[in-house]
């Protein structure tokens, strides 16, 4: 009931925090370095070869003075600590909406927060729905991006 952290362990295959374990002002994030693996493997992944994330020279050229994580990418990033906390006890994600509000860059670290904003029980599907709000900044505490999600977290096998 309120305002609580939940530190999973670093990179915990198999958190499996339960529908009922949550609370609304709950914590829970993690820092994120991004790569230039992060460029190139967001391009093949998501086949986007946009110059902006892939051409160092024409990306200098641009606004943005160099190469950029694509969106897709970087909210991919940030809803990673919401589905390891969940890992094992997820029933599903049901929606992401993210906002981006600045460029994420290779070698830039993302300190990704997210606050359990409403609970929603579930009983016929074991579980319930949580609602989390996450903001992403970067090592210099810019903003970069925000985002709500959804998940479907059941009380564990």
């Amino acid at each position: 009931m309120g305002d609580r952290l939940i530190v999973p362990p670093p990179r915990a295959p198999y958190a499996g925090r339960r529908f009922s374990q949550f609370a609304v002002g709950d914590h829970f994030g993690d820092d994120i370095q991004v790569t230039e693996g992060h460029l190139a493997d967001g391009a093949r992944l998501i086949g986007d070869f946009n110059p902006l994330h892939v051409d160092a020279d024409f990306a200098a050229r641009s606004r943005f003075g160099g190469r950029i994580l694509h969106g897709v990418i970087t909210s991919a990033l940030m809803s990673a600590p919401f589905g390891n906390l969940v890992a094992g006890t997820a029933i599903g994600y049901l929606e992401h909406d993210a906002r981006f509000l600045a460029p994420v860059r290779a070698g830039d670290t993302l300190q990704i927060a997210w606050t359990v904003v409403a609970l929603a029980p579930k009983p016929a599907r074991g579980g319930g729905i949580v609602t989390a709000e996450c903001e992403a900044r970067d090592q210099h505490g810019v903003l970069v991006a925000t985002a709500v999600g959804k998940m479907m977290v059941g009380e564990g096998a």
